[in-house]
């Protein structure tokens, strides 16, 4: 089932390490096919570079595995719970990136110090709550917490963002981990000032509206 979908998640998956966002087998990423309402995820504990097409889980909205001869990730109760309470996300990226993590591990949001993130983001990026692996007890703190964000941290764990696309959700994802580092950085020098909201949402208006190509 879903073959050109299948390609497009291996791609996408080796994205994570190519941008420095996950180690060894953690991180995953998911996405919903709009036609049939299943969800495709990475197989548990496999390495990156041993990861093919053939090895991605489909499963039902429910957890139920669908078409794989692999186990699906641990996280994939709580990225179904996230797809069934919102139903405009089509892509989750889930990691353990650096910098973000950091931020996450003392539980703190990253405010808006740079226009690159009131570019892609139009304000700070959230902080929710602890909670176990394993369950859907993550997916309910992201969709609790996350709000109008792309993108949010999860307390002691790493972060979750989420797109109307899977490749959406990774960009997202590679855009927090770019933030974190240089906000990081310019913590470490003194301390950097917020942007004023009104110029926050100019930035954003901006960015989705005139930039690139139309």
């Amino acid at each position: 089932m879903l073959e050109t979908l299948r390609d497009e998640l291996c791609r996408l998956h080796l994205e994570l390490p190519k941008n420095g966002l996950v180690a060894w087998t953690s991180g995953n990423i998911s996405v919903r096919d709009p036609a049939s309402g299943h969800v495709m995820i990475k197989p548990s504990g496999v390495r990156y570079e041993d990861l093919r097409p053939e090895h991605m889980v489909i499963v039902d909205l429910e957890g139920t595995v669908v078409e794989g001869g692999l186990t699906p990730s641990s996280d994939t109760a709580s990225h179904l719970y996230i797809y069934r309470e919102r139903s405009d996300v089509g892509g989750i990226v889930h990691t353990h990136s650096g910098y973000a993590t950091a931020f996450a591990a003392v539980g703190l949001p990253i405010p808006v110090y740079l226009t690159a993130q009131a570019d892609e983001f139009g304000g700070p990026i959230p902080c929710g709550g602890f909670a176990l692996v394993g369950g859907e007890e993550i997916g309910r703190v992201v969709v609790e917490s996350i709000g109008d964000a792309p993108a949010v941290l999860l307390k002691n764990h790493g972060v979750f963002t989420i797109g109307p696309t899977a490749e959406a959700a990774l960009k997202t994802a590679v855009m927090v981990e770019d933030v974190a580092r240089t906000a990081w950085l310019a913590l470490q020098i003194g301390r950097p000032e917020v942007i004023p909201d009104d110029y926050v949402a100019k930035l954003h208006h901006r960015y989705k509206h005139v930039y690139g190509q139309r």
